[in-house]
């Protein structure tokens, strides 16, 4: 005699019917599997009342640290005037610092943030993530500009910080752990009940290993075993716009990814970049499970040299900053952002994410960019991109980027998530509204 859950009247795989959960898995789907199951002592039902069970989504790529301390920062406006007041307005930490997220131009540096803010340090993302803007207290703090990564300007640091994110962190003073816990339970309340980190380079995987999802970490370092119960993923590279490797550099972190038998998940975000990359996998060749991460910029010539790849990418930018790039990015390009649709067609293997928190991190909103692509002026981009609500899911769905989608059936962990409503009715309007209640490994993380 085993406790179990029974979850009655669940619409599975568009059929009406019970399913039982003993052991942290699926044991049974309708009446004939469950009247062969073992005899099991029922201790919990909910009825779904005809309420699509789905298996748990797995956001493919996001920053939990980043997303956790995303969390206790200042959202930082486009205009002056209001950020001088949300910065004038913020808590600073315990050491005295102010720190910012998601400023969405690029005409900050140490002498703006000074007139905006001088009177305590500040520390300024952009929303890219690629790039941190200091004010002259924040400078004095840190040290001597010993970095590429530093802007200069006749000898003198700008403010302006790029790409050297692990040098500001060693001078920054101390700061507690944000609080991943916390940040779990929120992603489990989306349906999220899988996660895979694309931070490179992660100095304590294990820091990460306290949230109640799976986790796949991209940043294990290659020869590096992960922390208990997290698997190490495809080995992320990073072709940062501000300064690209040669081809030869390139070539041998694949090869070096690969002959220890970890595909690569790279980087970007222009057609350079992109062209860069796929010369340097037809030198070094192709291992099942490369990835492409964002492929912001893909040119239509350049979507059959895909096939062997799955692109891992972020249709809710087009919500949150579509607006921005129809005027930045010439027409010509429209089409060639954050594509879809023609991937898919082409056979190339399409998984949405997120990107928090530089992206939107409810997969239900990124689902619902993915089928619009609608930007916050309300005008669709690149609209033959778009995809299905069920497609969209369907990455959601997969274990693996290109993988089939997981299925609610005997034998499978359960990583389930219970709507409100029937699927097809959920995905006309995809909203994590819909969801009801959420389970990983059968324990209950969200229920009413």
């Amino acid at each position: 005699m085993t406790d179990t859950l029974l979850l009655r009247d669940a619409e599975v795989h568009g059929t009406r019917t019970d399913v039982l959960v003993d052991g942290g898995r699926v044991v049974a789907v309708g009446a004939r599997e469950r009247g062969s199951a073992e005899v099991v002592q029922v201790v919990e039902v909910v009825e779904c009342r005809g309420g699509a069970l789905l298996p748990g989504l797995h956001d493919h790529h996001l920053h939990l640290h980043a997303l956790a301390a995303a969390r206790r920062s200042v959202r930082c406006p486009a205009d002056h005037a209001a950020l001088a007041v949300a910065l004038r307005a913020a808590e600073a930490d315990v050491h005295g610092w102010v720190r910012g997220v998601g400023y969405p131009g690029d005409d900050l540096d140490a002498a703006v943030l000074d007139r905006l803010h001088g009177e305590r340090p500040v520390r300024i993302q952009h929303r890219s993530g690629a790039m941190w803007v200091l004010n002259s207290a924040a400078l004095a703090r840190i040290g001597p500009p010993d970095h590429p990564g530093v802007e200069l300007r006749d000898g003198a640091p700008t403010g302006r910080v790029l790409r050297a994110d692990d040098w500001l962190r060693a001078r920054l003073p101390a700061a507690d752990p944000p609080d991943l816990r916390g940040l779990g339970a929120e992603l489990a309340s989306l349906g999220l009940t899988a996660l895979t980190d694309a931070t490179p380079d992660l100095a304590d995987p294990a820091s990460l290993a306290v949230v109640p999802q799976r986790l796949t970490l991209l940043g294990v370092a290659l020869g590096a075993a992960p922390p208990p119960g997290v698997v190490a993923g495809p080995y992320k590279i990073v072709l940062a716009d501000s300064g690209l490797p040669g081809l030869d550099e390139l070539v041998e972190r694949i090869r070096a990814a690969h002959a220890v038998g970890r595909p690569v998940a790279v980087h970007s975000v222009t057609r350079e970049s992109l062209v860069l990359l796929l010369v340097a996998l037809h030198v070094a060749g192709v291992l099942p499970g490369d990835r492409v991460e964002h492929a912001a910029m893909v040119p239509a010539e350049l979507i059959g040299e895909l096939g062997r790849l799955a692109v891992v990418t972020q249709p809710g930018f087009l919500a949150d900053r579509g607006d921005a790039f129809r005027r930045e990015v010439p027409v010509a390009d429209h089409g060639d952002l954050y594509r879809c649709r023609s991937l898919l067609d082409a056979g190339v293997a399409v998984a949405p994410s997120s990107d928090a928190p530089y992206g939107p991190v409810d997969p239900w909103a990124v689902i619902a960019a993915a089928t619009t692509r609608s930007t916050p002026d309300g005008a669709p981009l690149g609209p033959d991109e778009a995809i299905t609500a069920a497609e969209a899911l369907a990455g959601y769905l997969a274990p693996t980027p290109g993988a089939p989608a997981r299925r609610v059936a005997a034998g499978v962990r359960a990583d389930l998530v219970l709507l409100h409503t029937p699927l097809a009715d959920a995905l006309r309007e995809p909203s994590a509204a819909a969801v009801r209640a959420v389970w990983i490994g059968g324990v209950p993380q969200r229920l009413w």
